[in-house]
């Protein structure tokens, strides 16, 4: 029962992150007024705290999954899927430093187009390393 619990919270859970992803993505866009920010700044802490709490959740599969940890340190694609959420986490820093800097700057000046380019390369990118996480966990269920 605990896997299954465990197994449940971790896919709300990466839906719930991608979906704040997906609303970051589709807010920040070129014409993004301050208002829009806020939006912006509510998405990224889903994000933040989703992926956290999909860490926690996970270890706890790896731990007290029915596969056991030797099943996960053995398999490739375990460690692929790490490696592209590792990524995928230190790729989305630069969003939220920035975000951040746009929330405290309030209202004073406009968001200046090549800030918002980056911020999207960097969600783009984000979004390209989040897709490798489900077909590495197909490859991992079929032990690869």
């Amino acid at each position: 029962m605990v896997d299954l619990l465990l197994a449940i919270a971790h896919h709300l859970l990466a839906f719930t992150l991608v979906g704040a992803l997906a609303v970051e993505f589709a807010v920040i866009r070129p014409g993004l007024e301050r208002a829009q920010v806020s939006v912006a700044a509510a998405a990224d802490a889903i994000y933040g705290m989703s992926a956290l709490l999909i860490i926690i959740v996970g270890v706890g599969r790896v731990v007290f999954g029915l596969k056991g940890w030797e099943f996960y340190i053995a398999t490739p694609a375990f460690w692929a899927k790490m490696a592209a959420f590792g990524v995928a986490g230190v790729l989305s820093i630069r969003p939220t430093i920035v975000i951040l800097k746009w929330r405290k700057a309030g209202h004073a000046e406009a968001i200046p187009l090549k800030d918002i380019e980056k911020v999207r390369t960097a969600l783009k990118a984000e979004l390209f390393f989040l897709a490798l996480v489900p077909i590495c966990a197909a490859a991992m269920a079929r032990g690869y």
